[in-house]
């Protein structure tokens, strides 16, 4: 089992390559993931791969997933699959001076589990709360909230946060030693998501302005 700080592992979960840049820590974990956005979800149906790009929320040691009621990839999660879901930041790229030493610098979270079918309506409301949060935080209350007939017609799963871990690579290249003499330039390429400028709706009646939320938009710490 997980403990209240770390993830559990096991032997699908372990580390096998460069463990030193692996880590357990819940705090790490949910850094990583509080800033990403976007989590690549992993399955097998019907003897097939797939591997789909998912919006998501956090709230405590589990993560809240939601599309539409009649697709697949929900329906057949909800039967209670494995599931794999990655998560990754890409903070820049290394440059080295052999191109065998060229890398990126990441943050990326692998985690593993079965997502289970979210039922009570309160939950539900709570968790696209959750999702709005995490992907534009106090947008929750200046929209109007889903109601009756769309919260039907969605559906949430929740995934616990309890078996996987992180992976950091940060730092200069690690090249060759008889090729730091190379008259080839090294180092890093810093790249982070940098919002751009808003775009007004066409459709937008008088002279609604948009709030401190959006228009001082970031994402990290």
């Amino acid at each position: 089992m997980s403990d209240s700080n770390n993830l559990q592992v096991t032997q699908r979960s372990k580390i096998r390559r460069l463990p030193q840049r692996g880590s357990q820590e819940r705090e790490l974990i949910y850094d990583i993931l509080d800033e990403a956005l976007i989590a690549h979800v992993g399955f097998i149906a019907d003897n097939q791969p797939f591997v789909i790009p998912m919006a998501y929320g956090r709230e405590g040691d589990r993560l809240y997933f939601h599309g539409s009621s009649v697709t697949r990839l929900l329906k057949t999660l909800q039967e209670g699959v494995d599931v794999c879901c990655t998560v990754t930041l890409l903070d820049g790229l290394v440059i080295g001076r052999s191109l065998f030493h060229h890398s990126m610098n990441y943050r990326s979270v692998v985690l593993f589990g079965k997502a289970t079918l979210v039922e009570s309506e309160t939950e539900k409301m709570n968790a696209l709360r959750v999702f709005t949060e995490h992907m534009i935080p106090g947008r929750w209350l200046e929209a109007r909230i889903p109601n009756s007939q769309e919260l039907k017609a969605t559906t949430v799963l929740s995934f616990p946060i309890e078996e996987g871990s992180a992976k950091v690579r940060t730092g200069a290249p690690n090249d060759d030693a008889k090729d730091y003499s190379l008259p080839v330039w090294a180092g890093e390429l810093p790249l982070k998501l940098t919002p751009g400028v808003l775009i007004r709706d066409s459709k937008l009646t008088g002279e609604i302005k948009p709030s401190e939320n959006l228009t001082n938009y970031r994402r990290g710490k």
